[in-house]
C-alpha cells in the first residue's frame, strides 16, 4: 500500500481481490500477488479495529472512573 487507506478503502480494496481470485481464472503469479496484498490489507484493517476497540475501551474505562469520582 503506497498511501494510508481509509478503512473503507481497505476493505473495498480487500473485496475486490477476494472476488477476482473466486473467478479463479487470474494466472498463478497474478493470483499470489493479490493473495499478498489482500493478506497486507487484512492485517492493515485488523490494526485499525485493534486501535478503535482499544480507544473505546479507554474511553468507557475513562467514563467509569468519571462516574465513579462523581458519587
Amino acid at each position: 500500500m503506497d498511501k494510508e487507506k481509509t478503512f473503507d478503502e481497505a476493505m473495498k480494496d480487500l473485496e475486490g481481490i477476494v472476488q477476482k481470485l473466486e473467478q479463479g481464472d487470474v494466472p498463478l503469479e497474478e493470483a499470489l500477488d493479490q493473495f499478498q496484498e489482500g493478506i497486507n490489507l487484512s492485517r492493515y484493517c485488523k490494526r485499525i479495529i485493534e486501535d478503535a476497540e482499544k480507544t473505546v475501551t479507554r474511553m468507557v474505562n475513562e467514563d467509569s472512573s468519571e462516574d465513579i469520582a462523581d458519587s
